[in-house]
């Protein structure tokens, strides 16, 4: 038992970081957005949900064919999950270039591509993911033979170390990642589950030594009678509610908590470490608890999780002043910690150890995984908001605490109820005075529009120039001078006059409208749908621009929109949402996206790539990354002083003129444009503000010679714990 437990250990800490690395390699290879990450997260689930209903299917039927140890059979399959790890980014990889080559031939607009790439991903990782979901069913079989059929609790033993192994692997991807890269992270899990095989058929074959001689009693095969749990289907119905109640929560939470904790890698982390931490907490007090009793859980149990469903609302308050980190993990832990206790409490009881049945009630709880998030990211948030989701997702608990008291015997339900009536009434008021009476980020702003859909939650807020706009409660930008001059000063540094412009990443959309102003075609990509419905908000002559022919918003990923256009551009203008530390931001920065976007430029054209502060081995990485793609590059620190800078790149060489030569290539209206918020007084002048701070990209590596050009394998800006804590 000790070896699988350190087995399933290693293999739920290899899951989570393929789950992790797999998610990020298929959003390089095919974009950043929800659609894309439900897919991928979607067809991960499936696939263990598969590999369990099918593993315990197979186990029944074939059960007693089966002559060698089955521990021998698990370790085939964690050697198989190993070889997953370096097989999956060659099968995207394949994928991306197959979809290329068919965008190249054949007009595609971006649902035909997700129509397209949902099925390759799901080619790609459900083979993969169902032999992770086979390994419960399998070693469950093993724990049998070993052990007979007095083994009503296998599955929570196998399912508490795997989680505690998922806590382990979700703490130390990051750092695996800073230190080796996807790839090399991928090849230490490969090499740990490939250690899970050497010694589980190390194991089988010790066993198989020590096995008794023939004519002794042995325990029975898993094909025999066994002690099963009981055959209430309500425990499936529970056991489906919980998975979409747990993740669609996630969901919510991190619309919740990014106000608090920002958009960051690392802020994913603490929120999945919190809920898997807990989860392991809950299902060791089920170990304990199981031990003991003979009897059910007691229903306060289920009324609890309506209680702690809407616990975040509260933790998740502006008014509360504590920790950030704190108010996450006393947000996600207690809703987790009951999930952790209920969940393998519900499998046991309903297989009592028997594989088939164990694999049939996991699939349904991943069933209910899948569907969690679907609901809450396509539905519930778009329609109600975080407040209003949460409340949703808790009702199921408040239904089903009315059922739970007749699972006790009738003498006991008596002893009992008075108690539990005033509890459940306490938890019940409890649980309304926190969605009554909490506020989130949302309040911080009285006069304010508020958009949802299934990407993100926007919000435009104040007057004047000190209007707003922020992502999930992320302040994005504001109204200033600097992304204007992203466009004017690029525009004019160009050879000939601009003919069309790309802008990746519209946000107030300032730097679309000034692109404008040059009587030039201008597209602008956006992830978000609801931003760019806020262009009005920001410019009261936002309708009339957008009602020109030259204006073209199109809502997609901006290296997925450059893959499968076949345009060039005499401009690409890039300015990707803060912090430079944001989850995914990398993609805008790379050495491989550098790469795309060069493809797609014009003879002659420039690509301006803005980066918002960073540390020194930022500036270094994505300086480097430039570099190594463009043979001319020229850098201009921000108009304010502040480290933040404008990277102009080019084939060809980028003239050095003078304040007066690109007032003189500017047209009249885009004069005006640039001179609308100042601060400068005249044309000159403005432009003088980005040619007086030119400093040489040299000077930008040398602060950090160490640190390699940033590309998707290595995204140096995204994971930086390590370097920062041990400069």
């Amino acid at each position: 038992m000790f070896w699988i437990a350190l087995f399933f250990f290693l293999s739920g800490l290899c899951s989570i970081v393929y789950e992790l690395v797999w998610l990020r390699l298929a959003m390089a290879k095919f974009g950043v957005n929800t659609p894309l990450v439900s897919i991928v997260l979607s067809v991960f689930m499936a696939g263990l949900g598969a590999g369990s209903w099918i593993a315990g299917w197979a186990t029944r039927r074939y059960g007693d064919r089966i002559r060698f140890p089955a521990l021998r059979l698990y370790g085939f399959i964690e050697l198989l999950i190993g070889i997953s790890a370096l097989v999956v980014p060659l099968e995207l990889a394949l994928g991306s270039r197959l979809l290329e080559s068919i965008a190249s031939q054949v007009s595609m607009s971006s649902g035909t591509f997700y129509l397209l790439s949902g099925p390759w991903l799901a080619l790609t990782l459900i083979p993969w993911c169902t032999c992770m979901g086979a390994t419960i069913p399998v070693a469950m079989v093993s724990i049998r033979r070993s052990f007979g059929n007095q083994t009503p609790r296998s599955f929570s033993f196998l399912y508490l170390s795997n989680v505690i192994g998922a806590v382990a692997g979700a703490c130390l991807a990051p750092a695996l990642i800073e230190l080796y890269g996807f790839h090399g992270t991928l090849r230490s899990g490969a090499m740990l589950n490939a250690l899970i095989f050497i010694l589980a058929l190390g194991v089988s074959f010790a066993l198989q030594r020590s096995a008794p001689s023939p004519g002794a009693a042995v325990p029975e095969s898993p094909s025999s009678p066994a002690i099963l749990g009981s055959p209430d289907r309500s425990a499936l119905l529970l056991l489906f509610t919980t998975g979409l109640t747990t993740m669609g929560a996630e969901v919510v939470w991190i619309r919740l908590y990014t106000y608090f904790i920002g958009p960051v890698v690392y802020s994913f982390a603490l929120i999945l470490a919190a809920y898997l931490a807990a989860t392991f907490l809950g299902s060791m007090a089920y170990r304990v608890w199981s031990r003991r009793q003979r009897g059910h859980e007691n229903p306060l149990l289920w009324i609890s999780l309506a209680f702690f469903g809407l616990l975040p609302l509260l933790t998740a308050d502006t008014r509360l002043l504590i920790n950030n980190d704190l108010r996450v993990i006393l947000g996600v832990a207690p809703f987790a910690a009951i999930i952790g206790f209920l969940t393998p409490m519900l499998v046991d009881r309903w297989s009592g150890g028997d594989p088939d049945r164990a694999g049939r009630a996991y699939a349904v709880n991943i069933v209910g995984c899948i569907l969690g998030p679907l609901l809450a990211g396509f539905i519930l948030l778009p329609l109600f908001g975080e407040r209003t989701s949460m409340l949703l997702l808790a009702l199921p608990w408040f239904g089903v605490a009315l059922f739970g008291g007749k699972r006790k015997e009738a003498a006991e339900a008596q002893r009992t109820a008075g108690w539990q009536t005033i509890a459940a009434a306490v938890l019940l008021i409890g649980s309304l005075t926190i969605f009554a009476y909490s506020k989130d980020y949302e309040a911080l702003f009285p006069k304010r529009i508020v958009l949802r859909d299934s990407t993100a939650t926007v919000i435009a807020a104040g007057e004047g120039m000190d209007r707003r706009l922020l992502v999930n409660g992320f302040g994005m930008t504001v109204l200033t001078p600097v992304t204007k001059m992203m466009a004017h000063f690029t525009l004019a540094s160009l050879t000939t006059p601009p003919r069309n412009v790309l802008i990746v990443c519209f946000g107030m959309g300032t730097t679309f409208r000034s692109a404008m102003s040059w009587g030039v075609p201008v597209t602008a990509v956006e992830l978000v749908p609801s931003v760019p419905k806020l262009f009005t908000y920001y410019h009261p002559d936002g309708a009339a621009i957008m009602a020109s022919s030259r204006a073209h918003v199109v809502i997609d990923d901006g290296r997925r929109f450059l893959d499968r256009t076949a345009e060039k551009f005499d401009a690409i203008i890039i300015d990707p949402p803060p912090p430079t530390e944001a989850a995914g931001s990398s993609l805008l920065y790379s050495r491989d996206f550098y790469v795309l976007a060069k493809q797609h430029l014009a003879p002659g054209g420039i690509l301006q790539q803005w980066f918002f502060f960073g540390d020194n081995a930022d500036r270094a990485a994505v300086t480097r990354a430039l570099t190594d793609v463009f043979p001319c590059v020229r850098v201009f620190q921000s108009m304010w002083g502040d480290p933040s800078f404008h990277f102009l790149a080019s084939d060809s060489p980028i003239l050095n003129r003078t304040a007066t030569d690109l007032v003189m290539r500017t047209p009249p209206d885009a004069i005006k444009d640039m001179m609308e918020w100042g601060p400068a007084k005249t044309p000159q002048e403005q432009y003088e503000l980005l040619l007086s701070r030119e400093l040489s990209p040299q000077r930008l590596t040398a602060r950090s010679p160490g640190t390699p050009s940033l590309d998707d394998d290595h995204p140096i800006n995204e994971y930086f714990r390590i370097r920062q804590s041990f400069p």
